[in-house]
């Protein structure tokens, strides 16, 4: 069974992608032995088992025969799946099981005595009616295995098993709450925030776990959730409620205990500075020639500035205007007070910094590639997003 399974896997990965010279010439990966089953779908948990895959583990996705949801969440590519999907799917190998099936689910058990690690994200309950049981059937017959579950709401408390989604996590954990201007009401944060962060804990999760696993021989259940990721996300009003109970609600693009922290819509163009210490606010005041302002008792301090923030953020505005051009953000960077433009999509991916730290995917990859530069064991694309065919018959036991 053993050996049917490795070549198996073997084969499926020269079906995906063929090895080329620069995969072969490729640094030594960090994750590499690290057998990873990812019988997860949509988000944070396929971008869990991509960063591990990313970092040189080997990764099989599991399917239904419909597949996961997010191949069909937008225009197909000529790949046949979304992009949603193709962003959060590489460095994958993929297999299609019916869990319904007897003989599919004695494939998934093969499949997960081969494994180092298992990630799930199916509604509580699914995987023991499915016979998985992680305490009473999997962890006695593989102690070794590190079994990760995500979920909405985590292992505890009324809402523990209910479906989570991000813009739910984002609302109820008090995102929303501070994101948004009295125009708007609270506003879901633009990208899937929970999500992600849930996911990226996840794996931080299961390096921990794989470290105690190399130190002891033991493995362990990691659970990672959106409802606690978003409130994690909550610094610095998680720390100014339980020390002293600071209610910030809306807060547009301000900061609740800096100033000036926050975006300037000058002649059209929308650009932010963030100023976070005294002398940071000094070299503005010198660039924008508002020496008076540096010794002006309203604005000595970042609390003074907060205080003051709407007559700041008017004399700031005034001058940025007198003197605007569209590169001015870059001359106020180099005299050292952080500002940016606030990019399109299209102008941020484009950008000549993006491209010089290498962001910008292979040819037949479509998300932004591992972020993270390890000098020794660099992460890398090296498989594309496996398609859905419930034809092959990979990894039999």
């Amino acid at each position: 069974m053993n050996r049917s399974i490795k070549q198996d896997s073997a084969a499926a990965t020269e079906d995906t992608a063929p090895i080329d010279a620069d995969t072969r010439s490729a640094p030594p990966a960090a994750l590499s032995g690290m057998r990873v089953l990812d019988l997860s779908r949509v988000l944070a948990g396929p971008l869990c088992a991509q960063v591990l895959g990313d970092l040189g583990a080997d990764v099989i996705k599991v399917e239904s025969p419909a597949g996961d949801e997010t191949r069909r969440l937008g225009k197909p590519g000529e790949e046949g799946s979304a992009p949603y999907f193709m962003g959060l799917n590489r460095n994958k190998k993929g297999i299609v099981l019916n869990f319904d099936n007897e003989a599919d689910r004695m494939r998934l058990h093969a499949l997960i005595e081969q494994s180092d690690v298992l990630i799930e994200n199916f509604l509580q309950g699914s995987m023991a009616r499915w016979g998985f049981d992680y305490e009473t059937v999997l962890a006695p017959r593989q102690p070794a295995l590190i079994y990760a579950n995500i979920s909405g709401f985590g292992w505890a408390g009324p809402l523990s098993g209910l479906p989570g989604y991000d813009a739910v996590a984002q609302a109820l954990t008090g995102i929303m709450a501070i994101n948004g201007h009295d125009e708007t009401g609270p506003t879901r944060v633009g990208v899937p925030l929970c999500d992600i962060t849930t996911g990226l804990y996840a794996a931080i999760g299961i390096l921990a776990a794989w470290t105690f696993r190399k130190q002891t021989g033991l493995g362990q259940r990691v659970d990672a959730n959106l409802y606690a990721s978003g409130l994690a996300l909550m610094h610095p009003h998680a720390a100014n409620w339980w020390m002293q109970a600071i209610n910030p609600g809306l807060s547009g693009n301000a900061h609740p205990n800096i100033a000036p922290y926050e975006s300037f819509m000058i002649r059209g163009e929308r650009i932010f500075i963030g100023v976070v210490n005294n002398g940071q606010f000094a070299k503005l005041c010198r660039f924008l020639a508002l020496h008076a302002l540096i010794d002006d008792p309203r604005f000595l301090d970042p609390s003074q500035r907060v205080a003051h923030r709407g007559l700041l953020h008017q004399i700031i505005s005034d001058a940025l205007s007198a003197r605007w051009h569209p590169m001015l953000w870059r001359e106020l960077m180099l005299a050292g007070v952080p500002a940016g433009m606030v990019h399109s999509i299209p102008q941020a991916f484009t950008a000549e910094q993006t491209q010089a730290l290498g962001l910008v995917p292979r040819e037949g990859f479509f998300g932004t590639p591992f972020p993270v530069m390890l000098s020794r064991t660099p992460g890398r694309e090296q498989l594309p997003a496996p398609k859905l065919d419930a034809s092959k018959k990979e990894f039999e036991p």
